[in-house]
């Protein structure tokens, strides 16, 4: 298996089965956090479900009204904020390192199709 990097403006997203310990890479335009498999695998599945969230939103909404939707697991938590179709994500680790990051909106809809792609074989 290869190791495997993504990126675009603003976001950059890894994985490298072979790695010892941290096998998963979260980044921005100038940082970047190493995860462990489990915590990469709730990163990916719960930035799907705020995705989602958020688009079904869409239809509840009113043109200018924003709003925050929280996913969490019991490694991470995760916030978008801002409008159905374009939205800020942050994130936290829970255990261990107990680092964060967060992107712009205009980042966003290139790590959701990163994510959604990264272990897919």
């Amino acid at each position: 298996m290869e190791r495997v990097v993504k990126n675009g403006v603003g976001w950059r997203l890894g994985w490298n089965p072979d790695a010892t310990g941290y096998q998963g890479l979260v980044g921005g335009e100038d940082w970047a956090i190493e995860l462990t498999e489990a915590e990469l695998d709730d990163f990916c599945r719960l930035l799907g479900q705020l995705a989602q969230t958020m688009s079904q939103m869409a239809h509840e909404l009113m043109d200018e009204e924003k709003i925050s939707c929280e996913a969490e697991s019991d490694l991470l938590w995760m916030e978008v904020e801002g409008y159905p179709d374009a939205y800020t994500l942050r994130f936290l680790v829970n255990t261990g390192r107990r680092c964060e990051g967060s992107w712009v909106a205009s980042a966003v809809p290139g790590l959701l199709q990163a994510a959604q792609m990264l272990k897919v074989f």
